[in-house]
């Protein structure tokens, strides 16, 4: 995005990916700021630390463990977003995510095999984790991977903090709020065409990236292993960054004839990749 007058630009690399913010009228400083709180959300809730608040929980699973206000509602999101994507979106693939050798970020090296056959379908989220003030209980042996829910909360949370004319784009997670610099919308680029934004988020899910050893991140739940629906990449429009990340990785994993129907009922814009 160009450098415009008055429009501040923030680039980094947090959450395994590059990010970057974008504000109209607001000092560079506040930018650093939300850079500063990016980077302690994404330690806070990545899955990769036994000492955030995610493994905690996944290392507490049988017991009820203590956590935050930002974790109970992403965790609240999280069950939103099952229902939401008729399961398809669960956070609870962590068992299948270490079966296909993801156990540390790629940034730390590429999984050098994946045990495929140790995989199994994911439980029903609802039927394995439980939320009350303060606190969540996962069953025993259940384990959850936030990912992309994850990011597409943050650009949500992001925007309030950055101000009102602001963007913040989380690895291809992204939300928009105010006229952007021009007054005509935020100006963001999806499957090769450009679209101005106005209050809007968009994301798009992918299996051409995060590959190792001819498998991929993306998780089926109903298999537990690597989807295969026939989709290579997903990018959507909605109202949130959120939603945005929820519609485009359920379209993905339903597959080419089933997607462009959910999207149309869930999503302002789309574009799908075979």
């Amino acid at each position: 995005m160009p450098r415009e007058v008055g429009l501040e630009a923030h680039e980094f690399e947090a959450l395994g990916t590059s990010c970057s913010v974008f504000c109209v009228g607001a000092p560079h400083p506040r930018l650093v700021e939300a850079e500063h709180w990016v980077r302690s959300m994404g330690a806070r809730l990545t899955r990769f630390s036994e000492q955030s608040e995610v493994g905690r929980l996944n290392a507490a699973a049988g017991r009820w463990c203590a956590i935050g206000p930002q974790l109970e509602s992403l965790l609240g999101e999280s069950l939103r977003a099952y229902e939401m994507s008729g399961g398809l979106v669960n956070v609870a693939v962590l068992p299948s995510m270490l079966a296909i050798g993801y156990a540390r970020p790629l940034s730390e090296g590429r999984p050098v095999a994946a045990a495929t056959v140790e995989a199994r379908p994911a439980p029903a989220l609802p039927a394995v984790l439980s939320i009350r003030p303060g606190s969540a209980r996962l069953e025993a042996g259940a384990g959850i991977d936030l990912g992309g829910i994850a990011k597409g909360w943050m650009a949500d949370r992001l925007v309030e903090l950055l101000g009102p004319n602001s963007l913040a784009n989380l690895g291809g997670d992204l939300m928009s709020v105010g006229a952007g610099p021009h007054g005509d919308g935020w100006p963001v680029s999806l499957a090769g065409t450009t679209l101005l934004l106005h209050d809007q988020g968009a994301a798009t899910s992918s299996v051409r990236r995060r590959r190792w050893c001819g498998v991929h991140h993306l998780i089926d739940p109903r298999t537990g292993l690597p989807s295969g629906a026939g989709l290579e990449e997903v990018s959507v429009v909605a109202a949130s960054g959120l939603e945005a990340e929820i519609v485009a990785k359920t379209a993905l994993l339903i597959g080419p004839e089933l997607a462009p129907a959910y999207c149309a009922s869930h999503a302002l814009a789309w574009w799908l990749s075979p």
